[in-house]
C-alpha cells in the first residue's frame, strides 16, 4: 500500500531503521503457504490452491479497478466498506462482484471496440482502460453509497509500465499499486504481532496477513530476512526482489468488518521506518512465466546482505 507521496513505498536499497526480531531456530523447509488473487482491486478476492504467473502477476490479479466518475482510483484508503465487498474470477475473465446487502453481480470482459477507452489514474500513473458499463457502475454505486465506475485492463502488455526507478523498461504491471506481486512471511507477521503486543494497543492484534492483501505468502524463513534478498525462487518461477512495500492506512482497516484501528501503522513507525514510508513485505518482478503451487518450495538465490 502507498504511504506518504510515493506511493510504492521506499527504494529497495533504502532498508527500514530499528528493525525487530531475528531468525528463529531451524524448522521446515521454507515454502509457499498460500496464494492469494484479488480480481477488483480493494475488494475481497479468492486464495487458490495454484495461479499461472504472468509478466504483470498472477493470472486474474488486479485487472479491474473501481475509479470515480473521473477516472481517479477508489480504493479502502477513501473507502473502507470496499473490503466488504468481494470479487471472483469468472471462465473469460469476467468477474462476480457480491457484497452484503447486495445481490451478485457477473460482469463479463468489456470490449473495447464497443466500450471505448478510457483514461484512469492509478497514483501518478494515467493508463488506459474500458469501461465495465452501466450495470456494474450502478451495482457499485449502490453498494458503496457514492457514484463509482468499473474498469477492465485490457492488454497489460502495453498499458502500465512499472515505476521505472525500480523495474527494466519491459516490466508491466495491472492495477496493482506499484509492482506484479507482493510477498510477506509469516515469520515477520508473527514478529510484529509479538511488538503490538509490547506496545500502546495491544488489544488490536494478532493482525492476521489479509491486512497486508500478499499474493504470496511464504513459511519457514526468519523474521525480517526479506529485508536482504535481491532475487528468490518460488517453485519453477524466480522473481526480481525490487522494494520494500510502503505501507498505508488499509492495513489499519479489518477486511471482515471494514471498522478501522491505529495497528499495524502505529507500530510500523516506531520499528520499521524507511527511507520513505512505512514498510511490510516486498514486491516483485517475475523473471518469466510459470505456475505457483501451494506447497512449492522457496529458495533466496541472492541477497544484499
Amino acid at each position: 500500500m502507498a504511504a506518504s507521496s510515493d506511493p510504492t513505498g521506499p527504494s529497495g536499497s533504502s532498508g527500514p531503521s530499528g528493525s525487530a526480531g531475528s531468525a528463529g531456530p531451524a524448522g521446515p523447509s521454507p515454502s509457499l503457504l498460500s496464494l492469494h488473487v484479488h480480481p477488483v482491486k480493494s475488494m475481497a478476492g479468492g486464495s487458490p490452491g495454484e495461479a499461472a504467473v504472468e509478466p504483470w502477476g498472477l493470472a486474474g490479479d488486479r485487472r479491474w479497478m473501481v475509479t470515480a466518475p473521473d477516472g481517479r482510483f477508489l480504493t479502502q484508503r477513501q473507502l473502507p466498506r470496499l473490503a466488504l465487498g468481494a470479487a471472483r474470477g469468472m471462465p473469460g475473465g469476467g468477474v462476480r462482484v457480491s457484497g452484503p446487502g447486495a445481490a451478485p453481480l457477473d460482469v463479463p470482459v468489456p470490449d473495447p471496440g464497443r466500450r471505448g477507452l478510457v483514461t484512469v489514474e492509478v497514483f501518478r500513473d494515467k493508463v488506459e482502460a474500458v469501461p465495465a458499463g452501466p450495470e456494474a457502475d450502478a451495482w457499485l454505486t449502490a453498494f458503496l453509497g457514492v457514484e463509482a465506475r468499473l474498469v477492465h485492463m485490457d492488454d497489460p502488455a502495453v498499458r502500465r509500465p512499472v515505476d521505472p526507478r525500480y523495474g527494466r523498461p519491459e516490466d508491466r504491471v495491472g492495477f496493482a499499486d506499484g509492482f506484479p506481486l507482493l510477498l510477506t512471511t509469516t515469520a515477520s507477521l508473527a514478529a510484529l504481532n509479538s511488538l503490538i503486543a509490547e506496545g500502546e494497543h495491544p488489544g488490536e492484534g494478532p493482525l492476521p496477513m489479509d491486512r497486508f492483501r500478499p499474493n504470496v505468502v511464504v513459511g519457514g524463513t526468519g523474521a525480517w530476512e526479506e529485508d536482504g534478498w535481491l532475487r528468490v525462487r518460488l517453485g519453477e518461477v524466480t522473481f526480481r526482489v525490487v522494494k520494500p512495500c510502503g505501507r498505508c492506512v488499509v492495513t489499519t482497516t479489518d477486511q471482515r468488518t471494514a471498522a478501522r484501528g491505529r495497528e499495524p501503522l502505529h507500530t510500523l513507525a516506531r520499528h520499521r521506518r524507511g527511507a520513505t514510508g512505512l514498510v511490510f513485505g516486498q514486491n516483485l518482478v517475475p523473471e518469466g512465466p510459470g505456475v505457483l503451487r501451494v506447497g512449492d518450495p522457496f529458495e533466496v538465490l541472492d541477497r544484499s546482505d
